[in-house]
């Protein structure tokens, strides 16, 4: 019997590996001699370049830049065996999580190191760049990225401009010339499921800027410099970008990408799933696993799980889902292909315990669900349709 494992991590605790790995634990418990398919997912925000590398082959490459704050951080990108294609998380060098709560201000962080990872995969020989732009926390379209890479953007007074979304206010001239050459011979994927536009009341500011440490007079500031830096992409470069779905994602990063790198803006899960040829595994499987940190009414708006089961509806594929957490309105995945849904809480116990002994608890409930499942499994049948009863 064949089944595949295509779970997410569990954020802040367990990577997508681990918790593949912590299920075919427990499935091999129930099921010794199953052939398992470990196939690590991600949507493009944390854990998208470790579940390709794992999932693809390759490397982790450390590489020093920029963070938000305009200090030196330490970021790691991958390099995937064709040594060729390199996966760069956003967050790796601009995140959120690089920031201190009390120094968050969307005002003055920049995208700058993002570039800068960018630059050392060009270095490396990579031509073909995914980019995972999730857990921003920046607000500045893109721009500090954009000088990384020898775009110059001017203020009135042909200066260059200064770092963080506030400075874009100030932008009077974009000159694209001295951009690195060998851009041009890249194909550029980003993976992001946010789709709004780059201004007004559902852009970049107004629905992510409080999260990066916005006000609400901060917001209204970060809007209008957003469309000013529209204005002015459209004037110098004749890129009209303010109302494209995805121009918003990552404060205006989609944008940036999309005006200076000519990228392509897919969905995260779908970009992961094609890149890891999970249509592939799923062939001749009787049951898929899948997962992710906290399960609900969320997920069936195109995360993992949803994904994931999509895909395996295709080829008529029971799909069970195995969670750290099941949060309100979880019971709308059933329609998007996830035919059932269990945590790995064993009972009415601390989060503490949850978090100390997650791999533990993820096999343990694998096991029940795999053995679960054998009890509807018909011997001898010739096929996973077959197998289901």
């Amino acid at each position: 019997m064949k089944i595949v494992i295509a779970a997410q991590g569990y954020k802040g605790n367990l990577s997508a590996l681990q918790v593949c790995r912590a299920i075919e634990n427990g499935v091999k418990r129930a099921v010794p001699d199953a052939m398992t398919a470990i196939v690590p997912m991600a949507d493009g925000g944390e854990g998208t370049m470790e579940a390709l590398v794992a999932a693809m082959g390759g490397e982790v490459i450390p590489a020093e830049v920029t963070g938000p704050l305009g200090k030196r951080v330490t970021a790691r990108w991958g390099l995937l065996s064709d040594k060729v294609t390199g996966v760069i998380e956003m967050a790796a060098a601009s995140g959120l999580d690089l920031v201190p709560p009390q120094e968050l201000n969307p005002l003055l962080t920049t995208t700058y190191g993002t570039g800068e990872l960018i630059l050392d995969a060009l270095e490396k020989g990579c031509r073909k760049l995914i980019i995972g732009i999730g857990g921003s926390a920046t607000n500045d379209g893109g721009v500090g990225m954009a000088q990384a890479l020898g775009v110059r953007l001017l203020d009135g007074k042909g200066a260059p401009l200064t770092f963080g979304g506030a400075a874009l206010a100030d932008l009077e001239q974009i000159d694209i010339t001295a951009i690195d050459p060998r851009l041009a011979d890249c194909d550029i994927v980003v993976a992001s499921d946010v789709t709004n536009p780059l201004c007004g009341p559902q852009g970049a500011s107004a629905v992510y800027g409080p999260q990066k440490g916005a006000t609400e007079e901060m917001v209204a500031r970060l809007d209008a410099a957003l469309a000013h830096y529209a204005g002015v992409l459209k004037k110098d470069l004749g890129i009209d970008i303010r109302d494209v779905p995805g121009a918003g994602a990552a404060g205006g990063l989609g944008a940036g990408l999309i005006a200076f790198l000519k990228a392509k803006l897919l969905p995260g899960i779908d970009m992961v799933i094609q890149a890891t040829g999970l249509a592939q595994h799923l062939k001749g499987a009787a049951l898929v696993f899948t997962g992710e940190g906290r399960l609900d009414n969320q997920t069936a708006r195109g995360k993992v799980p949803v994904g994931v089961a999509r895909e395996a509806k295709t080829l008529g594929l029971p799909v069970v889902a195995i969670v750290g957490e099941i949060g309100d309105g979880y019971q709308e995945v059933y329609d998007q292909g996830i035919d059932a849904v269990f945590s790995i809480a064993p009972g009415p116990v601390s989060l503490d315990r949850c978090l100390a002994e997650a791999e533990e608890l993820t096999s343990d409930i694998a096991e029940r669900a795999t053995r679960l499942f054998m009890c509807g499994v018909e011997e001898g049948a010739d096929s996973p349709e077959e197998k289901c009863l």
